[in-house]
């Protein structure tokens, strides 16, 4: 039997009878397209009930009492040491690593409480890893581009977990994407994990209606996203003028074509039809710095950007959006209309406080 895509199961589906609840339920079990039997498969993520809660406290732990201005010197300090993936059955829903200076031991221990990169990344996959690389202006210090390190580790666990090919895609909206790469230190990063930068190529966009969708009918999304095995994706969290935040919800804008038609609909709608469609296997939110203000690039000063040495990872896009609005100061995710609109559809959850999270330390 062929392997499909995952466009080719979002269009069989969409054709058969009763369409619409059929896609409603799969995507709630966050399963993946359908493979043949010797294409290995990964353990499919089904929202949960009520779980013990680890909150701990979420203002000691993510309010600075002063504004560290960024430094060029946070690179990791060494390779952390490998770790065991937690069983499925104790995985937690959603984890958060915080403390110390090393991007890449914050990512790997968010992604061991939630059971593992493996989980998520089948021998052979191809993975696509979409980070936030919007301009060439400006730098992950200025919390305007997803921090390198973080990106570059995604791409280490991916061959690590066996990953049979690792691109890194980001269609900006300033600059180009090969110069956004070199500027915003990806390039390096994930160059010397030995995976690819996709360069943009406009053939490859193609046009697909949305057929859950409230506002947006229709997009060019970039093929390569939609048909790689896995998705990874992996915003940085901060300030944005017109959605509120930029999250990992958010940052599917830049798999389309014409963002512009999603400012002219009804923007918090139209990401959660663009989050309905596109289904991440993972989100790994960046927050090792955010923006708190003039987003989505700040052209102030660092005054608006806050060292939080923080990383969110979830295969729920809803609960780790949700959870990222608390680094903000926000108190009821719901108030983000994104995800408020990705509860009502079955996306994910945002009632942080009946689900399993995980709170890891590193000093």
């Amino acid at each position: 039997m062929k392997k499909i895509s995952r466009r080719e199961f979002i269009r069989l589906i969409t054709k058969s009878a009763g369409a619409a609840a059929a896609m409603q339920l799969l995507h709630a079990c966050g399963i993946a397209p359908a493979a043949d039997s010797a294409t290995p498969t990964k353990t499919p993520f089904v929202p949960a009930g009520p779980q013990v809660t680890n909150l701990g406290s979420i203002a000691e732990a993510v309010v600075p009492t002063e504004t560290p201005l960024p430094s060029d010197t946070l690179a990791p300090t060494g390779l952390p040491a490998t770790v065991t993936a937690s069983p499925a059955a104790e995985a937690a829903y959603l984890a958060v690593a915080r403390g110390g200076d090393d991007p890449e031991a914050l990512v790997r221990a968010a992604l061991q409480a939630i059971g593992g990169i493996g989980r998520f990344v089948p021998q052979g996959a191809n993975v696509l890893i979409k980070p936030n690389v919007c301009t060439s202006n400006y730098s992950y210090l200025d919390a305007a581009t997803t921090n390198p390190w973080v990106v570059g580790a995604l791409v280490k666990m991916c061959f690590e977990a066996g990953a049979g090919r690792v691109r890194v895609f980001d269609f900006p909206f300033n600059g180009n994407n090969p110069a956004n790469y070199e500027a915003s230190g990806i390039a390096e990063q994930v160059l010397a994990a030995g995976g690819e930068l996709e360069i943009l190529d406009w053939n490859k966009f193609v046009q697909s209606a949305l057929p859950n969708a409230r506002s947006l009918g229709s997009a060019a999304f970039y093929s390569e996203v939609v048909d790689a095995d896995v998705l990874i994706d992996v915003p940085i969290a901060k300030h944005h003028s017109g959605a509120r935040l930029t999250l990992g919800m958010k940052n599917l804008m830049g798999v389309i074509r014409n963002r512009n038609a999603v400012h002219s609909a009804d923007l918090q709608q139209a990401i959660a039809d663009l989050a309905d469609y596109i289904r991440p296997e993972l989100t790994v939110i960046d927050a090792v710095r955010i923006l708190t203000n003039n987003g989505p690039i700040s052209s102030s000063s660092h005054s608006d950007v806050r060292l939080m040495n923080t990383v969110i990872a979830s295969p729920d896009i809803v609960a780790a959006d949700a959870y990222a609005t608390r680094l903000f100061g926000w108190t009821d995710p719901n108030q983000l209309p994104y995800v408020k609109y990705g509860v009502e559809r079955g996306l994910g959850r945002s009632d942080l406080e009946n689900l399993k999270i995980e709170e890891i330390s590193l000093g």
